[in-house]
């Protein structure tokens, strides 16, 4: 009986200490799991430094590994993307060549597929040590935020590595958008799932490529990616602050005609001009990032661009 194959897609950017660590790591893991056949798909995500040459090195002594290398840098979101296109598996699975998502879950993952009947089974981190306390704090204000305002769960600490059948792999890439946000795709296509829980493991080598802006941005995306609550929240602002200054008016109007007119003072109603004009501006910027990436996805531009592959 021929064996089943498991792709293990790992998207790299700047990754040429880790990679050496990595394969390493996942040989071992492919021998314990002989029952299956494995190929190691590597996403160079416009590298600068050697990723590529490292990637090519493997390649030249294990034929198992197979390379899709990007014209520039597009993302981790379009490498997992392109990863899930070219993989062949009867499995796949995502992975950091960090080692932060650590291969030997692998064997769990799959046998809770094969035995258990799920169709895709996740990772999350239980705890988050090694990450600034600033970047924990507005991590899990994020989780509890987007899923108030989100049709779609988002799990606390869910990492991108998980192990999922060719079957649930089809429907993500029937998902063509491309502002893409992978953990609210894994969830918007449902399938029976199983989350594993492990701790923060710290990076093999190398420094992590997600700055706290690029968190943030990341977080802006998924939460215009998957509910429009702040559309809604800007429309209620602006009635109540229409609702708050008409009775303002009507005060101020009685107010004159029972005591006067006193002179008021300008720096308070300097302050409110501007605290009006901030909110304002808030909800405006609001429309304009569901406006922006409308425009982005009426240029049906490729979600990657591919410079060269193993095989050309």
């Amino acid at each position: 009986m021929k064996k089943q194959l498991l792709s293990v897609i790992v998207s790299c950017y700047n990754e040429q200490d880790a990679i050496p660590y990595f394969y390493d790591e996942i040989i071992k893991i492919a021998k314990q799991m002989d029952y299956l056949n494995f190929e190691f798909l590597f996403v160079n995500d416009g590298s600068k430094d050697n990723t590529l040459e490292v990637i090519k090195n493997l390649h030249q002594k294990d034929k198992r590994v197979r390379y899709v290398s990007f014209s520039r840098n597009f993302g981790k979101e379009a490498a997992m993307y392109a990863g899930l296109e070219h993989a062949k598996g009867d499995y796949i699975t995502l992975m950091d060549a960090d080692l932060q998502d650590p291969p030997e879950l692998l064997i769990e993952m799959y046998d809770a597929i094969q035995k258990e009947g799920y169709d895709s089974v996740g990772t999350r981190r239980v705890t988050r040590k090694g990450e600034p306390p600033i970047r924990s704090f507005f991590a899990r204000c994020f989780y509890k935020l987007i899923n108030r305002m989100s049709k779609v769960e988002m799990v606390d600490g869910a990492r991108d590595y998980r192990l999922m059948t060719r079957q649930v792999v089809d429907a993500i890439l029937s998902l063509k958008e491309y502002n893409r946000y992978s953990k609210g795709l894994f969830s918007f296509v449902g399938f029976e799932t199983k989350w594993i829980e492990y701790e923060n493991v710290k990076r093999v080598a190398g420094e992590t490529k997600w700055s706290f802006w690029k968190l943030f941005i990341y977080a802006l995306d998924g939460i215009t990616a998957f509910s429009t609550v702040p559309l809604m929240l800007s429309g209620v602002i602006g009635l109540l602050f229409c609702i708050v200054s008409f009775i303002a008016i009507i005060i101020i109007i009685v107010k004159t005609l029972i005591f006067g007119d006193p002179t008021g003072g300008w720096p308070s109603m300097v302050c409110i001009v501007f605290f009006v004009g901030g909110i304002q501006l808030f909800c405006t910027g609001i429309m304009g990032q569901y406006l922006s990436k409308t425009y982005l996805e009426t240029k049906n531009r490729p979600i990657y661009i591919v410079k060269e592959t193993e095989d050309k």
